[in-house]
């Protein structure tokens, strides 16, 4: 007997069946892998066959001779006009035309610009918090766990990170100042204790501290605590982090 690709509720599917099938949007879809739905695959064949009829209509065309003859019909429209006298519409016309390709670059180059902000915004916000975190025993593995809920929590503000919640800044244990990085990570060490050492929230010493501060840095790349394992997981889960931690080893 063929299995049913969906059901409706769970009391349709036949019992020996129920384990072939998970809840999907409202639905319950046989768990199959490479299974599409065939109203889906029906709906993709027919765009298909639309896009193909489409492209048939620019078979033959050169679009490089299109364009020659784009250019060629302007410039005949602007000598008819200079010819009549309608220098100012050639003219409007021409910044018009210069216009529209500025706007177009500009936003090309707007795009960019922010796209760079955001890439070294979360650069800044990861090292600062990993910083921060490694003094309270942050593990190599829970570094791409942090560094991700910084970055929901943390916006640079004058270049230094700024703790918010939505749009309202986050206020420190006195409820005036802002919250600092230190005060963040250390409610962490209360509420997420596995991102941590089991000691972390004892102020375990690190090397030379007398036992009186803080866990020393837990780097995989330091000859003191090098750990392939670890390096093999920060270089898959976050490149540039490996790369400021080799760095600082």
């Amino acid at each position: 007997m063929a299995l049913k690709y969906k059901y409706g509720k769970r009391e349709e599917i036949p019992a020996e069946q129920a384990g072939f099938y998970v809840e999907r949007d409202g639905a319950f879809v046989l768990d199959a892998e490479g299974v599409v739905d065939r109203a889906k695959h029906e709906e993709f064949r027919q765009n298909n066959i639309a896009l193909a009829n489409q492209l048939k209509r620019f078979e033959g065309i050169d679009p490089d001779a299109v364009r020659q003859l784009t250019e060629e019909k302007r410039q005949l429209e602007e000598a008819a006009q200079i010819k009549a006298g309608e220098v100012d519409k050639v003219i409007e016309a021409r910044l018009r035309t210069a216009r529209a390709d500025w706007d177009k670059q500009h936003r090309v180059v707007v795009a960019e610009r922010d796209a760079l902000h955001g890439r070294l915004t979360a650069i800044q916000i990861d090292q600062a918090v990993v910083n921060e975190a490694t003094k309270r025993g942050l593990r190599a593995t829970a570094i791409p766990d942090i560094t991700s809920r910084a970055r929901m929590t943390f916006k640079l503000v004058d270049g230094v990170p700024q703790a918010f919640d939505g749009e309202r800044m986050r206020t420190g244990k006195d409820g005036v100042s802002p919250m600092t990085l230190a005060e963040w990570v250390e409610a962490l060490v209360s509420d997420a204790p596995h991102l941590f050492e089991a000691n972390a929230g004892g102020g375990a010493a690190g090397s030379g501290s007398g036992g009186a501060g803080h866990r020393s840095v837990r780097n995989p790349f330091r000859k003191e605590t090098w750990n392939v394992t670890e390096q093999m997981k920060i270089e898959k889960s976050d490149p540039q982090l490996a790369a400021r931690l080799k760095a600082t080893a």
